[in-house]
């Protein structure tokens, strides 16, 4: 009976002080998360480096994309010569003309995978160099308007499987950016003013 009367106020002193600190400091509610989707490979092609950096490469790769596809005709037209003269053709003409389309093929071929290569570093380079100016303004713009998540939905893979409309930020993330992108900074320079026509020596008056 004395061991109880010694742990009952104890006891008693220990709910005091739970009860106290429970009255001092109620529990706070989290902040709730606001969260943002973004498809960040369609950011990097709408703005407007994106589209230059597009019309450069097209510009680039285009006389050897013409160059492919006159090569490809050119099989082509070597193919349906063979089919039609098959039956009239001699043995040797047939190898000959084999061969033109064997050799021809294999540098097509070869063009091909070599013009493709190099298209595509052009084209990750491009991308990376983008791709980090657009999440330095994308971090920005998350931080200023309180978000504390932002997924990218560009992939087919993306977890994402549904998002309301109001939480799409790709097109908030491409006006910022071509707002303070380096393009848009660069003043324009000014028109050269075409330079002012001589004027027609005149006679001296006769005395």
């Amino acid at each position: 009976m004395t061991k109880n009367c010694v742990f009952l106020p104890a006891i008693a002193l220990g709910a005091a002080l739970l009860a106290q600190a429970q009255t001092a400091a109620p529990p706070q509610t989290p902040p709730q998360a606001k969260v943002g989707i973004i498809a960040f490979q369609n950011a990097i092609i709408a703005t407007k480096d994106g589209q230059k950096a597009a019309a450069d490469l097209t510009a680039k790769f285009g006389p050897r994309k013409g160059e492919l596809e006159k090569k490809q005709s050119t099989i082509a037209q070597l193919q349906d010569q063979m089919r039609k003269g098959s039956n009239t053709m001699s043995e040797e003409a047939k190898q000959k003309l084999a061969r033109e389309i064997d050799q021809t093929t294999k540098s097509l071929n070869r063009e091909t995978e070599d013009a493709q290569a190099e298209l595509d570093q052009e084209q990750n380079r491009i991308t990376q160099e983008l791709g980090q100016r657009i999440m330095a303004v994308m971090d920005k713009y998350a931080r200023d308007n309180g978000y504390t998540l932002i997924l990218d939905v560009s992939s087919q893979q993306s977890p994402v499987l549904f998002a309301a409309s109001g939480t799409d930020i790709t097109q908030d993330v491409i006006a910022l950016y071509d707002k303070n992108s380096p393009s848009a900074a660069a003043p324009a320079k000014p028109a050269t003013p075409p330079p002012a026509a001589a004027k027609p020596a005149t006679a001296p008056p006769k005395q």
